[in-house]
């Protein structure tokens, strides 16, 4: 039996992660939450917005996951922590088109994008999100909140740490470790 699934975000990033799991085999999709969406838009894709993120905690009961599909990384760990403070299990969604090793780990609440890969031992944490074409290599650490945009990529080894965004075609090179916090230019190559 399919799991219900809460969506917060019905923007590009949450139809993005909506339609994966739609795709996929796990989750029902229920409802979104969605703070910037106003009346008379109550459906996206012919599934209720149910109202502002305001409203998660009533949301208990009436779904068995949530994920928070909003690309900004610090909105997503405080709405993330809303989510764990009320008890509501997160969930991790895959699109069938993705790759991910079997001896990769997830975080809750992670995003893992059409045609993107997760290698052999990647390691990522809590509201991850690893976008279209997207690449973490073998054995590399992807710290909670992390996001790599489309086509962005870690060779092996590298270490982004916690809340920083890779952009669109960013790369970083073997064994390079990113600190907390920063924000990479597109196409930008970090080399050690």
């Amino acid at each position: 039996m399919k799991k219900r699934l809460l969506i917060i975000g019905a923007g590009g990033h949450g139809r993005s992660v909506a339609e994966a799991a739609l795709l996929g085999q796990d989750y029902a999709l229920t409802a979104f939450l969605d703070d910037a969406t106003k009346p008379p838009k109550h459906h996206l894709w012919g599934c209720p917005v149910w109202g502002a993120t305001a409203m998660l905690a009533d949301c208990r009961g009436r779904i068995d996951e949530v994920i928070v599909a909003i690309g900004n990384n610090t909105l997503r760990e405080a709405l993330h922590q809303q989510a764990k403070a009320q008890g509501i299990p997160l969930a991790t969604v895959i699109h069938p088109a993705a790759m991910v090793s079997p001896t990769g780990t997830l975080g809750e609440g992670s995003a893992i994008m059409a045609g993107a890969i997760v290698g052999t031992g990647a390691q990522l944490g809590e509201g991850v999100i690893v976008n279209c074409g997207a690449v973490v290599d073998h054995d590399c650490v992807v710290e909670s909140f992390g996001h790599l945009g489309v086509n962005a990529g870690m060779a092996g080894g590298s270490v982004l740490g916690r809340s920083v965004w890779m952009p669109v075609g960013s790369a970083l090179a073997y064994g390079v470790k990113v600190l907390a916090g920063r924000v990479l230019r597109a196409g930008e190559v970090v080399e050690a």
